[in-house]
Order: structure tokens, then sequence, then C-alpha cells
């Protein structure tokens, strides 16, 4: 992949930099900006090199439509008080107002438009839709920086189509995540343990099948484990479970025997009769989960297990909580996993999504991991052996 360097020249050049500002809000506040300090480093380069900046992202999933609550006017302006620097923010994202934006800049300057998920041929199947779209976003821009990792394996607008119409490189959180999942793949230092939690294990299957020939030993806790556990014989009350995967999942633990990987559950967990703060909970034997009960959390000897296994592995990818982490009561288990790979001697990778809030909300220093990833989603595909369409089209 190209590199902001192959550029050449970007002074009063129009940069059209996609960017992945898909923050929490709760109304107006953003709870995490993880993913705003990500994209600072890029941003603040071609500044530095006197471009014209035009971020754009999106921000949750709206249907196509404007939507305020989706409105990325809260992120521009937490942008510019994090670069120290006015950022314009356009009110629509090809529009009136996005060009203007756009024509106003100066050498240095900095314009957000808005969510581009407003305009529904961002999102859209159709090739011809999505034409149109990049075509328009191209034609306010100079050249390309692809920088919003997790969107890197959407086929979008902004993602994919811009890129093939507009000189364009990688910037510096795309190069630097996609190096260390590399890491991940080629040669890792080994023992490699993955640990994988969440609430769907429909959402995993894709890198378990393939870490099942790369990893040494794969922990699974979090809603996706009472999955494991119905095919293991157990019975799990009234706890996640996807039923149709049982036998998916069963023939997984058999391919693992077979390639010698040790796929570790846990063999105590949290239950409770309600999901809600100060509920009633207790830990039960895996074993002998109540009828009634709803598993929400990897009990105390698991967790002590699972950080044993982290913290004498050389490589650690973790994706997925081990529990409901929002709500302080089962917040332990992922606190403990977070814990033991800060003591990891070797490389540490936080897959995004959950497990990067969670290190945040839980008080953990970002410094303490080896990399904190940005995108979920996108860590997981690229694990899976996916081609992603956003560095695809990027390679030259």
């Amino acid at each position: 992949m190209l590199t902001i360097d192959d550029l050449g020249d970007l002074h009063g050049k129009r940069v059209l930099v996609r960017c992945d500002l898909n923050v929490p809000l709760e109304g107006t506040v953003i709870t995490d900006e993880g993913r705003i300090r990500a994209s600072l480093p890029t941003i603040e380069r071609l500044r530095a090199a006197g471009a014209r900046v035009v971020v754009i992202a999106h921000l949750g999933r709206p249907k196509g439509a404007p939507d305020p609550a989706f409105s990325l006017a809260p992120v521009a302006t937490r942008l510019g008080e994090l670069l120290g620097a006015p950022v314009a923010f356009a009110t629509d994202t090809v529009g009136p107002h996005a060009q203007a934006t756009v024509a106003g800049l100066a050498p240095g300057g900095v314009a957000v438009l808005e969510n581009v998920r407003f305009n529904p041929a961002e999102t859209s199947k159709d090739d011809a839709e999505r034409a149109q779209l990049a075509d328009t976003l191209a034609g306010m821009a100079d050249a390309f920086v692809s920088d919003g990792f997790g969107a890197v394996h959407r086929k979008h607008a902004s993602v994919y189509d811009v890129a093939a119409r507009l000189p364009h490189a990688a910037g510096g959180l795309v190069l630097a995540e996609v190096a260390v999942l590399r890491r991940l793949t080629v040669d890792p230092a080994r023992p490699f343990a993955v640990v994988l939690g969440g609430a769907k294990v429909s959402d995993k299957l894709g890198v378990i099948a393939n870490l099942l020939g790369k990893a040494d030993r794969i922990l699974v806790g979090g809603g996706m484990v009472f999955t494991f556990l119905a095919a293991t014989g157990h019975q799990v009350g009234r706890s996640l479970l996807e039923a149709d995967r049982v036998e998916t999942v069963r023939g997984y633990l058999a391919e693992a025997d077979r390639r010698g990987v040790d796929i570790v559950l846990p063999t105590d967990v949290v239950v409770t009769d309600s999901v809600r703060p100060g509920a009633t909970h207790h830990v039960v034997a895996t074993d002998a989960i109540p009828a009634e009960a709803i598993g929400v959390d990897i009990g105390p000897a698991s967790a002590a297990a699972f950080a044993e296994q982290i913290r004498s592995a050389r490589t650690v990818f973790w994706n997925g909580p081990m529990g409901v982490f929002e709500i302080p009561e089962f917040a332990e288990g992922t606190r403990a996993v977070a814990q033991a790979l800060t003591e990891v001697d070797g490389l540490t990778v936080v897959g995004g999504g959950d497990s990067a809030a969670a290190v945040r909300r839980l008080g953990f220093s970002e410094g303490a991991f080896g990399h904190i990833s940005t995108g979920g989603g996108a860590s997981l595909e690229y694990l899976e052996g996916a081609t992603l369409p956003g560095l695809s089209v990027l390679e030259d």
C-alpha cells in the first residue's frame, strides 16, 4: 500500500481523509473518544504538510437519511479541541454547505463533513448508486487517505469507491493496524493465545475456523460461551444460546482436539435472574446452571485460570468481553482478562469494539497494551483471512 509520502507535495491540496469517528454518544456527550484520538496523528501530519484536510466519517446506523441523533457535530467540536485548532463543520456531506466549507479551507485547515451514512448511496449494494456519491466526493478533493480502519471491511462509497477515483494512500492508523494483525497471522511468537467473548458465537465462527490452524489455545467467555457449553452437553438455563450453531461448535471442538489446539471454557459462571445493576447474583459450576438462571460473567475460578493461560502466552489477541461489563457486578471476568494482558511478556492486541471500550471503562492505561485496535469487525475479518475491500483497493 502507498503511504502519505507517496502522494508528493500536498501543500494547498484538498485531501479527503476517511476516518473512523464512530464513537458512542449519550445525547451529545461522547462517552469514549478513543477513535477520535486515534485519528489525530494522520490529520495532524496532513495539516503540517499544508493540506486542506476534509474529514469524512460515519456515526451509528442511520437509515440513509439525516438524523440529529447521529450527527457528527459533537465529534467535530471535540476534534477541534484535541487538535487545538478550528475545525469547520459542514451540515451536509456533498451538498451546498459541504462544497462551500471545503472551498473556504485554507492550507492546514480542517473540515468535517456530516455523517456520510445520511446518504443512502454510501452503503448501497448497487455499484452505480455508490459510484454517483463517490464521483461527487472525489470532485471535492485532489487525493484520498484511508485512515478509518474500523470501516475497511465495508464496500462503501467513502471507503472503497472514492479510493479508486483519486490518488490514494493508507494513513498511519491503517498501516499500524495492518502491521499488528500481520504479526498475529504470520509466525506469531508462541504460545499464541486467543481470547474470545461477546454476545454471539455466530460473529466469531469465521475467526475461530481460521485460527484453529494458527493459535495454540482459544479461551472462550462472554455470552457466546453458552453455545459452547451446550455443545459439550451442559444445560445453560436462560443464558444466551444460538441453538442453530451448537452442531457447528461441536465440530470445531472436535477439530481443535484433532489439531492439538486447547479450547479453554470456563468451569464456573456468574448467574442472575435479571440483567440489571444491583440484581442478586451468585457463582455456579458450568455443569450446574439452574434452569431459570442467566449467565452474565465467567466465575472467579475461571477468571484466574484464564489469567494464567494469558500470562503464560507470548502473543495474545483479545476480542469480546467476558460478561456484561457495563454493570460493575458482572465486570470482574473482563477485568481479570484485561489485567492479565498487561502482564504478558510479548505482543498483546485488544481487538477493538467492546473490548477496547471495556479497557478504558475499567480504568486501564492504554499504554499497558501492545495495541488497541479501532476496528473490532475489521480485525475479526482480517483474522478470518477475508479480503477487506477498503484495504484491497489501496494495493498498487
